[in-house]
C-alpha cells in the first residue's frame, strides 16, 4: 500500500508517522540516535506525549538543501532520479514503512540524499557510512524490494561525494527482527520498553518530571536491589577513576623528572598542557562592588532535581 505525502499538512505528516516503523526510527530502535531513545520513541508512537512539532535546525537545512544534493549526483553520475511523494508500505508487515528521497531511474535502486556536519567528516571517509544511515537504508531497500542504494552527502556546505551501498540481507533480517519486535511487543501490545542508560532518555525524563508534589510513595522490594546495584557501581566507579589518577601521577612524574610537558613513545605523543581559565572571583566582586553584588537581577536562579539514596537504619 501506498500512502501520498503531497498534499500532507506538517501536522498530519507527523501523526501519519505514528501509523509505522519509518527511516528515521530506525537507529533510535535500535539504540543508534544519541538525541533519543526507543523509550521516548515509544511513549510518541503510542500517543503519550505530544508530537515534536518543531523542526531542528539541521532537519531543517537538509530539507531546504536534499533538492540540491539530488542534482548534483545527476550531474556527477549521469543519472536520472525522480521524487516519489509516498510513504511504501512493506508487503508482509505494513507497520514498517519508507519515504524515500529519490528513485533513481532504470535501476533497482534509490538515491539518499543527506548534509553533514564538517566535524563529521570522518564518518564519510573512503567505504566509511555513518552505521545510522547504513541501518536506515538497509531498511529502505528491504520495504521496497531494492537491490542497491546510492548515498549521496554534502559535507559542510562545500564538500560532495556520492557511495553505493549493496543489499545486506543478513543485516536486513537483524534489523527486520527488532523492528518488528518493537512494533508488536511495545506498541502493539503496550509493553514499556526497558529505560535505557542514555543522556536523551535522562534529559527527557528530568524535563517531563520537572514539576512533582511532594508526595511520599512505597516503592516495590525491587528498587532495594536496584539501589544496591547503583551503590556497587558507584564504588567501582571510584575505584576505577582511582586507578585512572595513578596512571596519571606516573606519567605527571616522569614528565616532571625530565623536566618536559611534551613526551613521545613508540606510539603517543604525551602532552601536560598549561590550560587558563577563568572564573569570576564572587568574593571580590563584592568587596569592590558591593551594590552590583548586591543585586538580586545579575543572578541566574534555576532549579533542577537530584536524585539522592538513604539507607533506613
Amino acid at each position: 500500500m501506498n500512502n501520498s505525502t503531497l498534499n500532507m499538512t506538517h501536522n498530519e505528516w507527523l501523526l501519519d508517522r505514528r501509523r509505522g516503523i519509518g527511516g528515521s526510527d530506525v537507529a533510535t530502535i535500535l539504540g543508534l540516535n544519541k538525541w533519543k531513545s526507543a523509550y521516548q520513541l515509544w511513549l510518541e508512537k503510542t500517543g503519550q506525549v505530544d508530537l515534536e512539532h518543531t523542526e531542528s535546525e539541521p532537519a531543517y537545512w537538509g530539507n531546504v538543501l536534499e533538492e540540491i544534493v539530488a542534482k548534483e549526483f545527476q550531474e556527477r553520475t549521469g543519472k536520472k532520479v525522480r521524487r516519489r511523494n509516498q510513504v511504501f508500505e512493506h508487503p508482509l508487515h505494513p507497520f514498517l514503512r519508507a519515504n524515500i528521497d529519490r528513485d533513481v531511474v532504470g535501476e533497482n535502486a534509490i538515491l539518499e540524499c543527506k548534509t553533514a556536519n564538517a566535524f563529521l567528516g570522518k564518518e564519510w571517509e573512503g567505504d566509511e557510512v555513518p552505521l545510522s544511515y547504513l541501518c536506515q537504508v538497509q531498511h529502505y531497500m528491504n520495504v521496497l524490494n531494492k537491490e542497491y542504494c546510492y548515498i549521496a552527502v554534502l559535507i559542510g556546505g562545500q564538500k560532495f561525494i556520492w557511495k553505493r551501498i549493496d543489499r545486506d540481507q543478513e543485516l536486513i533480517d537483524m534489523i527486520t527482527e527488532k523492528l518488528v519486535d518493537f512494533w508488536e511487543i511495545n506498541v502493539i501490545e503496550g509493553v514499556e520498553p526497558l529505560i535505557d542508560g542514555s543522556e536523551a532518555t535522562q534529559e527527557f525524563l528530568k524535563n517531563r518530571y520537572s514539576e512533582l508534589d511532594e508526595v511520599e510513595t512505597t516503592l516495590p522490594p525491587a528498587f532495594d536491589e536496584i539501589i544496591d546495584q547503583k551503590r556497587e557501581l558507584k564504588k567501582a566507579k571510584k575505584d576505577i577513576e582511582e586507578s585512572i589518577r595513578q596512571l596519571d601521577n606516573e606519567i605527571i612524574s616522569e614528565l616532571g623528572k625530565r623536566k618536559a610537558s611534551i613526551g613521545i613513545t613508540q606510539k603517543n605523543i604525551i602532552s601536560w598542557k598549561l590550560i587558563a581559565t577563568r572564573r569570576m572571583n564572587s568574593k571580590k566582586l563584592a568587596e569592590k562592588y558591593p551594590e552590583v553584588a548586591n543585586d538580586e537581577e545579575i543572578y541566574n536562579v534555576t532549579e533542577s532535581r537530584r536524585l539522592t539514596e538513604k539507607e533506613i537504619k
